[in-house]
């Protein structure tokens, strides 16, 4: 990436922090070594769906197109009109959808069954507690049983609520990011998904 287009996307992500500072949760992308922290505990050799819920400018989109074999299909979800326009452009290949609540309804009309993974860059504990009990439970529905579901925060508030739906696998620090962040790194509860079914 040009020095250019990088001054472009971090002005992007200001201007819609400054818009929407409850959506994004904070004034610039993801950093490299955050994007890599998430990508890097994912078997890719046995990853065939993956989506990426709040997608933003595609920080993380690029490690995972990296990552991914040819034959892995993509879904991104980003609510902001801009980003989400600039992500159709970058990738092509990746379906993007407006909102991660509509998840399930974005798989169906993929035809896609269920999810090895789901990375989110969603700002959780920004939102009301309605709108996050509603992504999760999206997130359960299309995660497979042994699916990964891999989330970066900006502090371990949300801990605990993940911990009621997944087994934290682990909690990674990421110091190297405008804010540090921590890497969640989950697999779905066995009882919540007997629940679910």
């Amino acid at each position: 990436m040009s020095i250019g287009e990088l001054l472009q996307e971090r002005m992007l992500f200001l201007s819609t922090f400054l818009r929407s500072p409850g959506q994004v949760g904070s004034v610039t992308p993801s950093s490299k070594h955050l994007a890599q922290a998430m990508t890097k505990v994912v078997p890719w050799e046995q990853v065939r769906n993956v989506a990426e819920l709040g997608a933003g400018t595609g920080a993380v989109t690029k490690y995972i197109q990296e990552a991914a074999s040819k034959d892995t299909r993509v879904l991104l979800f980003e609510k902001d009109d801009v980003m989400r326009k600039d992500l159709c452009l970058q990738y092509k290949d990746y379906p993007c959808y407006t909102d991660a609540t509509g998840l399930k309804f974005a798989m169906l009309y993929e035809q896609m069954d269920q999810l090895d993974c789901i990375f989110s860059c969603l700002p959780f504990f920004n939102f009301s507690p309605k709108l996050r009990e509603q992504i999760i439970r999206q997130v359960l529905l299309s995660l497979k049983e042994d699916g990964l579901f891999i989330a970066f925060q900006y502090s371990k508030q949300m801990q605990k609520q993940f911990s009621q739906y997944f087994d934290i696998q682990s909690i990674n620090f990421v110091p190297l990011n405008i804010p540090p962040a921590f890497v969640y790194v989950c697999t779905k509860k066995k009882v919540v998904y007997d629940e679910l079914d």
